[in-house]
């Protein structure tokens, strides 16, 4: 039965996008770096630019297996082999009138002005070469320097490390770099329904799904976690957590409590100890979601993010609202939502006032990407929100119409 109560239209929320900013805009990046070794530097983010400590690559050398030849020296009587090219040999001189074999990644010898593949090649009784087709000049040899040249920029400041750019700076034989510090998170979970996972419950108590999902995400961004537990509604337990969630961590995530009922007690204890910079964004689901600051103001205290109870909800938060804000505070550039046209393969009713973000699934069987709903989207749903490859974005007062095209944002960009 559905209660009608998610079709009530809020006045005042914000936009997502004009939302999505604003989160940006607070996460001013922390202070302090450290040195640590290149193995160790996994998920980390540069607090420096690195520059490239070789040409790379070194020499010109061979794209693939084959023979290394001078272009104009070919001709119908072939040419002889005369020299063999390893990877790691020195570099040679090539003598006029022959061939070198030659593998990948061997230094192409001085002289040699194309490098032909080997299965291009025949090879007469007497071990010549011919070349079938032709063999334009510098074909298949990489040029010393043509990726880095010694003292260029390699890496920008603000740069996260992952195992393509780890890779990059190995090959420049860069053994430490300069990362900033891991950015300390304070977690807590509210509601006095809520109980840990694996313990005893009784009627009406839920397991706390939000601050292990939570956790299991931050863990990606490699950040530090203050766990703080499950709290009660308690106004006094809320005010030590907070204060001392705003001595210790330089960013606070809490779920639930940041409505407006009775047992809500979380936004007035932020405003006893900071302030709430926005409350309501025009999304669902994630309506709930607020951004709040510890301290003095946004600028000088300890931002803290307020997600929905419903975990669903919550996921969406983080997602599009919390972690560009931490992606700032790590001293990132926050990329672009990305988002392409996909087909939808359903229809339904459109989101009354904000927008609607379902869960869904690619069916790619046609040749071309269809959205599929990927189970109930109910806010507390994750079963649907386990399964899916992505988000529909589906605009405020318009209907899902099977066979149009609506916007489509991959889960995959944030880290799933």
């Amino acid at each position: 039965m559905n209660c009608g109560c998610a079709e009530v239209v809020t006045s005042g929320l914000l936009d997502l996008f004009e939302a999505r900013e604003r989160m940006v805009g607070a996460g001013r990046s922390v202070e302090g770096s450290e040195r640590v070794a290149l193995g160790d530097a996994e998920g980390r983010v540069l607090a420096e630019p690195v520059a490239a400590a070789l040409d790379l690559p070194g020499v010109d050398n061979s794209a693939m297996d084959g023979y290394a030849l001078r272009v104009a020296e070919l001709g119908p009587e072939g040419l002889p082999v005369v020299q063999r090219v390893p990877a790691g040999a020195g570099v040679l001189h090539l003598p006029a009138g022959g061939c070198a074999r030659i593998f990948t990644g061997a230094p192409v010898p001085l002289g040699a002005d194309a490098v032909v593949p080997q299965e291009r090649v025949r090879l007469d009784a007497a071990g010549r070469v011919h070349v079938d087709g032709e063999l334009p000049r510098g074909a298949n040899i990489r040029r010393r320097g043509e990726e880095s040249r010694a003292g260029t920029s390699l890496l920008p400041a603000g740069t996260r490390l992952e195992a393509a750019a780890i890779a990059l700076l190995a090959s420049h034989g860069i053994a430490e770099v300069t990362v900033r510090r891991r950015v300390k998170i304070a977690l807590f979970s509210t509601g006095d329904e809520l109980i840990e996972p694996g313990a005893t419950r009784a009627p009406g108590q839920v397991f706390d799904s939000n601050r292990a999902m939570l956790k299991a995400l931050m863990a990606r961004t490699g950040v530090e976690v203050l766990d703080l537990g499950v709290l009660l509604d308690d106004p006094l337990d809320l005010l030590q957590a907070l204060s001392r969630a705003r001595d210790e961590a330089d960013l606070v995530v809490c779920s639930g409590g940041v409505s407006v009922g009775e047992e809500d007690h979380v936004r007035p204890a932020i405003e006893r100890l900071g302030g709430i910079a926005f409350h309501g964004v025009g999304i669902k689901p994630g309506k709930p979601f607020a951004l709040g600051f510890l301290g003095e103001s946004l600028a000088a205290g300890t931002p803290l993010v307020a997600l929905p109870g419903n975990p669903v909800a919550s996921l969406v938060g983080w997602q599009f609202l919390a972690l560009p804000l931490l992606q700032a505070r790590q001293g990132m550039t926050p990329p672009a939502l990305e988002s392409f046209p996909v087909t939808a393969g359903f229809s339904r009713r459109g989101p009354r006032g904000r927008r609607e973000l379902l869960r869904v699934v690619l069916d790619w069987s046609t040749g071309t990407p269809v959205a599929r709903l990927a189970g109930g989207q109910g806010s507390h749903m994750l079963s649907a929100a386990s399964q899916a490859h992505g988000y529909l974005l589906v605009d405020a007062d318009t209907d899902v119409e099977e066979g149009h095209a609506h916007g489509y944002c991959p889960a995959a960009q944030f880290g799933r």
